[in-house]
């Protein structure tokens, strides 16, 4: 592996020497030389996906592919891999006051993975979706060949929402955007659905705000943080450490932080799922190392826990999913009615380009809102594991939504195809992977293949 190093050609800003041309003909190597039937994955040291497999031994060795290889400060572009982390990109494009559009909310989400699956944050009502600021990729396809796919190509529209399925992204070329040294914000509480629905759609309308998201405590206490961009600032918060940022939105109105700890401010507590493990307990959080205050250390301790003490008295409710804003309000009356889970994450969603994403089908003209969701709920006298994701797709497809496919689904086959849109799915599938050496998204995303 070649060293790490910093050069400047022509204002483009050379991170890395990686020797992505030769890691990309060895990695080509490894695919062609796989036994014919056996399965296809990637062998990855994270994972944000909660799709648990017992067979997670074995795969593409795709530990070259972590490199942020070039950063273009004045076309505001870079030049990454597929497996590099949004915090080791984000720490190579700070430096130059630039970020991705989108920089999805935990440190271990990979670029790739952002391209594949879906990633949200607070820019998405102004910026979209991750791979909407995708302008190149570098796609290890299903049939064994290497392709370079633009947005006019049918392969780049289809990859977002795949899941790899249709292949690996290797490199991307992706839009960056200026940033500012601090993040100003204020929290806003409303007492109803419906109030704080209202003011989502009228702030992302009006432009007015940098960020914006939402955190749903219970149904009379909601909170709608706006970011903006400020050159300085009184004070910055910590909460990297003992302080713990979702507590900070009941207790302030107004926070200052810069924009490093803004894009990570969820990282440290996993949201606000850390507290599963007592990492909320002061006591313990003293004892806590800083450095295992992430998520992905509690993701690991998730699957862990999952494989020694299995349950079938609880069912996992992990999700997020798409809601249209005129049909928020109706969506969290049912959720608090029907699952009670809480603290709840909206997230505004409109997408950028007006070109269509045919996996992942979302009204280009439609301002949605992410309802996140990440917890257990018991399962009840009379109900099946399951029974409780189940009627959450059901209202999300009634209200018009959509739902990500990183977690347990429970759709029957054409249910699901008519809602992934099945059909260009395998016309596309038929031409890059045509003797299907990788899953189909059915067989992969809800038989867990």
């Amino acid at each position: 592996m070649g060293a790490t190093r910093t050069v400047t050609r022509n204002n483009v800003v050379l991170v890395s020497d990686h020797g992505h041309s030769s890691a990309v003909a060895a990695l080509s190597a490894q695919y062609a030389a796989m036994r014919e039937g056996a399965p296809v994955r990637l062998a990855k040291k994270t994972s944000n996906l909660f799709r648990f497999r017992a067979d997670q031994a074995g795969g593409l060795d795709v530990g070259r592919f972590d490199q942020v290889l070039s950063v273009d400060p004045v076309g505001r572009t870079a030049q990454v891999q597929g497996m590099t982390t949004y915090e080791n990109l984000v720490a190579a494009t700070l430096p130059h006051g630039l970020m991705p559009l989108v920089v999805p909310q935990l440190k271990t989400i990979t670029i790739g993975g952002a391209a594949a699956g879906l990633g949200i944050e607070s820019t998405s009502f102004r910026n979209g979706l991750p791979h909407e600021s995708v302008r190149e990729l570098e796609i290890l396809t299903g049939d064994g060949e290497v392709v370079v796919s633009k947005p006019d190509d049918d392969l780049f529209r289809a990859f977002p929402n795949s899941y790899g399925t249709l292949g690996y992204a290797l490199r991307l070329e992706i839009e960056l955007e200026p940033v500012r040294q601090y993040v100003r914000l204020r929290h806003m509480p409303f007492g109803s659905f419906e109030e704080c629905a209202a003011v989502i759609e009228e702030v992302c309308a009006d432009g007015s705000a940098d960020f914006v998201d939402g955190t749903v405590f219970s149904r009379g206490e909601m909170y709608l943080t706006l970011g903006h961009y400020a050159d300085i600032a009184p004070y910055t918060s910590d909460y990297t450490g003992n302080q713990i940022y979702y507590r900070s939105i009941q207790k302030r109105r107004t926070d200052h932080l810069t924009i490093h700890d803004y894009l990570w401010r969820w990282d440290t507590d996993w949201f606000w799922c850390s507290r599963a493990f007592g990492a909320q307990n002061p006591v313990v959080r003293r004892m806590w190392p800083k450095r295992y205050l992430r998520s992905d250390v509690y993701r690991k301790l998730v699957a862990k826990h999952r494989q020694l003490r299995p349950r079938v008295d609880v069912e996992p409710v992990i999700q997020d999913v798409e809601i249209p804003v005129a049909g928020l309000a109706e969506f969290l009356d049912f959720f608090d009615r029907e699952i009670g889970i809480s603290p709840v994450w909206l997230c505004p969603v409109r997408l950028r380009d007006t070109t269509a994403w045919p996996l992942y089908p979302m009204d280009k003209d439609t301002l949605y809102v992410n309802v996140g969701f990440w917890s257990e709920v018991p399962v009840r006298p009379g109900e099946k594991m399951g029974d409780r994701n189940r009627l959450i797709e059901r209202e999300v497809a009634r209200l018009g939504g959509h739902k990500s496919l990183y977690s347990d689904s429970y759709y029957d086959e054409d249910e699901f195809w008519r809602h992934y849109n099945g059909s260009h799915y395998r016309s596309v599938k038929s031409r890059y992977d045509q003797t299907n050496r990788l899953p189909d998204l059915y067989a992969k995303c809800v038989r867990g293949r």
